[in-house]
C-alpha cells in the first residue's frame, strides 16, 4: 500500500508542475504590465481632492517655453518636470543636445534616466524564453511526458480497497483459459515458493482470440487478483510523427514498471507495433525500431524481475516471430468463443444486472445464441432491456429477448410497404425452409420460429434453435443442411413456376455453396476427390486457382459441387411436391401470423393428428433414399 501511494504521490507531483509553471508565467506578465506602464499613480491631498493633472506640452512648445523650464527628467523620448511658477508637465521630446544646453542655459535642472525598466528587459528576453522552452519540450518531452500520459491513458491500475477491482468472479464463460492464468497471480502473490524450486514465472502472457472475447477483462483481472500495480497503454500509442518517439516511449514505460515492481504491463493490441519485419526496402523503419527496443526489454541484458507483460491481439498471425519465443511471451492462451456451458454462465452474469421476466429461460437464449462471444451477449441482454422500456414493460420478457437476438442477428424491422405479391411469395418461400426442416427434424436442430417480418435486407427467416454445440457434422447433416437451404428456392419453383423465381434465395445459395465446397475440398466428404485438401486461396479478394490441385482436379472439384447442390435442390422438389397441400396451409398461416413459433409449425404440419411416429418414419426412409440417390 505504500509502494501505490508513492506512486500516485509521484503522478500528482508530475501534473503539478505545470500547474506552478502556468500561474508563475501569468503573474510574470501581469506585473510587467502593471510595474512598466509609462503612467503614474497620482497622489490623494490632504483634504482628499486630486491636484492638477500634469500639463502636455508639445515639443515646439518646449523650445518655446525653454526659459520657465526649472526641472527636466528625461527618460527615452519621455519628458517631465516642473516650470517655475511650480506647474508639472509631460512631453515628448526628441534628444537634441542643442536643446538641452538651450534649457540648461535657463537654469533649469536636467537628468537623464539611460535604465531599462521591467517591461523593456521582459520584452527583451521574452523571445528568447520561448524558443528555449521550444526546444526543451523537444528534446525533453518524450521522455519527460511518457509516464504522464501512460498514467493519464491507463488509470486502470490497482488502487485501495475503496475502489472497485475486477477480479475472476467478474469472467465467466472462460474457465479454461482462467485456469491457464492462475499461476501468474500465484506467482505474484507466493514468489518465494516458485523461486524455491528454480522456477521461473512467464515473463509474458500473449492473449489472443476473437473480438469480444474478454481479453482485456481478463488482464484487469489478473492484476485485480494479486494486487499489484497495473499499467496499460495501446500498440497505437508508441507511433508518432516524431521519428523515435516509439523508442523513447518504450524505454519510459519500461523504467516506469521497473521502479513499480512486481507490476502487469498490459500492451493492448499489440499487432500495431509487433508486426513481422520487412526485408523491403521501402519498410517503416520507424515501426521496425520500436518493435526493436520492445525485444530488448522483454529479453534484453537487463533482468526485468517482477514485470509481467501481458500482450492482446486478435492478429497472431501477423506478429514477428522474435516476439513470441519463450523468453518475451513464453504462453499463448488463445480465448476462444464461448461453448453453451459458458454461454450461460455469462449470460448469468450480465443477468444481475438487469431486471428479468420469471418466464425467461437463460439456457434457451444461450442456445440460440450460437457464435456470439462475451460482448455479444451483454448487449444482446442490453438491446432486450432498450426494448422493454421503449415498450413500457416493467421486466424483461422472452418477446423482448427475441426482439434483441433478431435485431443483432438479421439487423432492425423494417417499416415498409411490401406488394401482396412479393409477401405471398416470401410466405412460401419460408414454408419451404420450415417444412424441410421439420422433415430431417431427427438429425437437425429444432425449428425456433419462421417469420415473414423482413429485417435489414432480409423479407424473412426462419430459425433454429441448437440443443447444443456441434463440433463436427456427419454426411447427413451436411446433406440435410443443403436441402434446408435450397428449399425456399425450389418450393418458389414449385408454387409460382419456374420464371417467377426471385433473388431473393440470393444468400441460401452462397451458405450451401460455402457449406458443400468445404465438405468437398477441406473435409473429404466427397467420394470423387477423397481425402484430400484442396482449399481455394483466395488472397487480397482476387481469385487464384486451387491450391494443391491440378486444372484436372479442379474441373472435378466443379463438377462434385455442382452435383451436390443439384442433388439437395432435388431432393428439397421431391419433399415438397410430396406434401404440396401442408406446405400450402404453411404458408397460409404465415401469411395470417406473420410469425409462427417451432410447436405452431409442427402442430401445422402434422395437422393436430394423434398419431405422430408416421412423419418420423417416412422421414428416415426418405434420408436414407436421399444418401443412396446422391451417393451415385
Amino acid at each position: 500500500m505504500a509502494k501505490l501511494e508513492k506512486i500516485k504521490n509521484k503522478m500528482k507531483r508530475d501534473k503539478s508542475i505545470w500547474y506552478l509553471i502556468v500561474p508563475a508565467f501569468i503573474m510574470i506578465l501581469l506585473g510587467a504590465l502593471a510595474f512598466g506602464g509609462r503612467g503614474t499613480l497620482l497622489p490623494i491631498s490632504s483634504n482628499g481632492a486630486e491636484p492638477a493633472r500634469p500639463v502636455e506640452l508639445s515639443f515646439s512648445d518646449v523650445l518655446r517655453r525653454a526659459d520657465e523650464i526649472k526641472t527636466m527628467n528625461i527618460r527615452g523620448s519621455d519628458a517631465t518636470g516642473t516650470l517655475d511658477d511650480g506647474t508639472k508637465y509631460t512631453a515628448t521630446i526628441t534628444y537634441d543636445p542643442e536643446l538641452l544646453e538651450k534649457i540648461a542655459a535657463g537654469g533649469a535642472s536636467i537628468s537623464i534616466d539611460s535604465s531599462k525598466s521591467f517591461w523593456d528587459k521582459t520584452v527583451y528576453w521574452f523571445p528568447l524564453f520561448l524558443w528555449f522552452v521550444f526546444f526543451w519540450m523537444l528534446f525533453r518531452g518524450p521522455r519527460g511526458g511518457i509516464s504522464r500520459s501512460i498514467a493519464a491513458q491507463n488509470p486502470t491500475k490497482i488502487m485501495t480497497g475503496n475502489s472497485k477491482k475486477t477480479t475472476f468472479k467478474d469472467v465467466a464463460g472462460i474457465d479454461a483459459e482462467k485456469q491457464e492464468l492462475m499461476e501468474i497471480v500465484d506467482f505474484l502473490k507466493n514468489k518465494d515458493k516458485f523461486r524455491a524450486l528454480g522456477a521461473r514465472v512467464p515473463r509474458g502472457v500473449l492473449l489472443s482470440g476473437e473480438p469480444g472475447t474478454g481479453k482485456t477483462l481478463l488482464a484487469r483481472a489478473i492484476a485485480g487478483e494479486a494486487n499489484v500495480p497495473f499499467f496499460a497503454a495501446s500498440g497505437s500509442d508508441f507511433s508518432g510523427i516524431i521519428v523515435g518517439l516509439g523508442v523513447a516511449k518504450i524505454k519510459e514505460m519500461f523504467e516506469m514498471a521497473k521502479r513499480n515492481a512486481p507490476c502487469i504491463l498490459f500492451i493492448d493490441e499489440i499487432d500495431a507495433i509487433g508486426q513481422k519485419r520487412s526485408t523491403q526496402i521501402h519498410n517503416d523503419q520507424d515501426r521496425e525500431q520500436t518493435l526493436n527496443q520492445l525485444l530488448i526489454e522483454m529479453d534484453g541484458f537487463a533482468n526485468n524481475t517482477g514485470i509481467i507483460v501481458l500482450g492482446a491481439t486478435n492478429r497472431v498471425d501477423m506478429l514477428d516471430p522474435a516476439l513470441l519465443r519463450p523468453g518475451r511471451f513464453d504462453r499463448q492462451v488463445y480465448i476462444e468463443l464461448p461453448d453453451l456451458t459458458g454461454r450461460k454462465q455469462i449470460l448469468d452474469l450480465y443477468a444481475n444486472r438487469v431486471k428479468l421476466a420469471p418466464d425467461v429461460d437463460l439456457m434457451d437464449v444461450a442456445r440460440g445464441t450460437t457464435g456470439f462471444s462475451g460482448a455479444d451477449l451483454e448487449n444482446l441482454l442490453n438491446e432486450a432491456a432498450l426494448h422493454a422500456v421503449r415498450v413500457g414493460h416493467v421486466e424483461i420478457t422472452n418477446a423482448d429477448m427475441d426482439e434483441a437476438r433478431d435485431k443483432i442477428m438479421m439487423g432492425p424491422r423494417k417499416v415498409r410497404k411490401i406488394r401482396d405479391d412479393d409477401k405471398k411469395l416470401t410466405a412460401f418461400h419460408e414454408a419451404g425452409h420450415a417444412f424441410v426442416s421439420q422433415h430431417y427434424a431427427d438429425i437437425t436442430d429444432p425449428i425456433h420460429k419462421a417469420t415473414i417480418i423482413p429485417r435489414g435486407r432480409a423479407l424473412g427467416m426462419v430459425q433454429h434453435l441448437p440443443i447444443d454445440d456441434k463440433v463436427s457434422m456427419t454426411i447427413a447433416e451436411v446433406r440435410a443442411q443443403l436441402s434446408i437451404a435450397l428449399a425456399g428456392r425450389a418450393a418458389e419453383e414449385i408454387f409460382f413456376g419456374a420464371n417467377k423465381i426471385t433473388t431473393g434465395a440470393e444468400s441460401d445459395i452462397a451458405g450451401a455453396t460455402r457449406l458443400a465446397r468445404y465438405s468437398i475440398t477441406t473435409a473429404g466428404l466427397s467420394d470423387k476427390i477423397g481425402p484430400v485438401a484442396v482449399n481455394q486461396s483466395n488472397t487480397w479478394g482476387g481469385r487464384s486457382a486451387l491450391e494443391n490441385a491440378s486444372e484436372k482436379t479442379a474441373e472435378m472439384v466443379d463438377n462434385e459441387l455442382r452435383s451436390w447442390l443439384d442433388a439437395a435442390h432435388g431432393d428439397a422438389v421431391k419433399i415438397l411436391t410430396q406434401n404440396r397441400k401442408t406446405v400450402e396451409r404453411l404458408a397460409g398461416e404465415l401469411l395470417k401470423r406473420e410469425t409462427l413459433t417451432g410447436d405452431e409449425i409442427r402442430e401445422i404440419i402434422l395437422d393436430k393428428k394423434p398419431v405422430k411416429k408416421q412423419p418420423a418414419k417416412s422421414t428416415t426412409k426418405t434420408t436414407t433414399k436421399k444418401k443412396t440417390v446422391v451417393k451415385k
